[in-house]
C-alpha cells in the first residue's frame, strides 16, 4: 500500500512538471498550440519517470552496499538514464521537426539539455524523498503484550508470528526492516526511533543505516577494504569505513 500511495503522489507530481514545461513551452515547443504542447510535456515527463524512477530505486538500494552517499548514485543514475532518454526525447521531436540524423555537436547539445532537465526534476524528487523521510513519525504502539519478558519494546509493534529479539534493523526508504529470528517485516519509522525502543539491548550501528544486535554475529566476511557481518538467519550487514576500527576494537570481529 505505500508503495503505491508513493507511485500515486510522483504521477501527481509528474503531472504538476508537465504542465509547467507545457505553460513556459521551453526548447522552441511554445509556438505549438497549447493541446499539443500538454499532450507532448505530459507523454515526454510520464516517460523520463519511467525511466529515472527504476535508476533511482536502484541507487537507493546499492548505497548502503557500496558504503556511498545516496545523492552521488542518484547523480550518476541520473546523467545515465539521460542516455536513452535523450533517444526518446529525439524520437519523439519529430513531430515538430522532419526526420533527419543529429550531427555530433547537436547530439551533445541534445543530451545536455535533457539531462540538464532530467536532473532538475531528480534534484525535485530527492529533496521531496528526504523531507518525506524527515517527517515520517511512529506511529502508536496498539498492540497487545509480548508475554515474554527481557524483549525491549519495539517487539510489540512486530506481527505475533515475529516477535522475538531482533537481530539486525535495516533502513529502507523511510521504513525500518526488523529482522529476526522468524523472518522480517517493515515498520514505518526512523531508526533512531527504532533504536530506541530496544532499551539498551547490546548492539550498535554499524553502518548509517544498519543496528546489528552483539549476540547476533557469527564471523565476517572481507572484501578488500570492505567489512560485512554474518548474522544469525544468514543476514549480511555492511559496516561502514569509519566504524570498522572501533567495532575491531571492540572485538566484534
Amino acid at each position: 500500500m505505500g508503495s503505491a500511495r508513493r507511485i500515486l503522489i510522483d504521477c501527481t507530481i509528474i503531472f504538476g512538471v508537465g504542465l509547467v514545461l507545457a505553460l513556459i513551452g521551453p526548447f522552441g515547443s511554445f509556438a505549438a498550440p497549447f493541446g499539443l504542447r500538454l499532450l507532448y510535456w505530459l507523454a515526454m515527463s510520464y516517460a523520463g519517470y519511467f525511466l529515472y524512477f527504476p535508476a533511482m530505486t536502484a541507487a537507493n538500494h546499492f548505497a548502503p552496499k557500496l558504503d556511498l552517499p545516496e545523492w552521488s548514485l542518484w547523480a550518476a543514475a541520473s546523467v545515465l538514464v539521460s542516455l536513452p532518454m535523450s533517444v526518446v526525447v529525439w524520437a519523439a521531436n519529430l513531430i515538430w521537426h522532419p526526420a533527419r540524423w543529429p550531427t555530433l555537436e547537436q547530439w551533445i547539445a541534445h543530451y545536455f539539455n535533457v539531462a540538464v532537465l532530467g536532473g532538475l526534476v531528480c534534484a525535485l524528487f530527492w529533496f521531496t524523498r528526504k523531507r518525506r523521510m524527515a517527517g515520517a513519525e511512529p506511529g502508536p504502539v496498539q498492540t497487545a503484550p509480548t508475554g515474554e519478558p527481557g524483549l525491549p519494546r519495539l517487539v510489540e509493534r512486530l506481527p505475533p508470528h515475529l516477535r522475538a529479539a531482533p537481530i539486525a534493523l535495516e533502513m529502507e526508504d523511510h521504513y525500518v526492516r526488523v529482522h529476526t529470528q522468524h523472518g522480517s517485516t517493515l515498520l514505518l519509522m526512523r531508526m533512531r526511533d527504532a533504536v530506541a525502543e530496544l532499551d539498551g539491548m547490546p548492539g550498535a550501528l554499524v553502518h548509517r543505516s544498519w543496528w546489528v544486535a552483539r549476540e547476533a554475529v557469527t564471523g565476517t566476511r572481507r572484501d578488500g577494504r570492505n567489512v560485512r557481518l554474518l548474522l544469525t538467519g544468514g543476514i549480511e550487514a555492511p559496516v561502514a569505513r569509519a566504524q570498522a576500527p572501533g567495532l575491531e576494537a571492540a572485538g566484534w570481529f
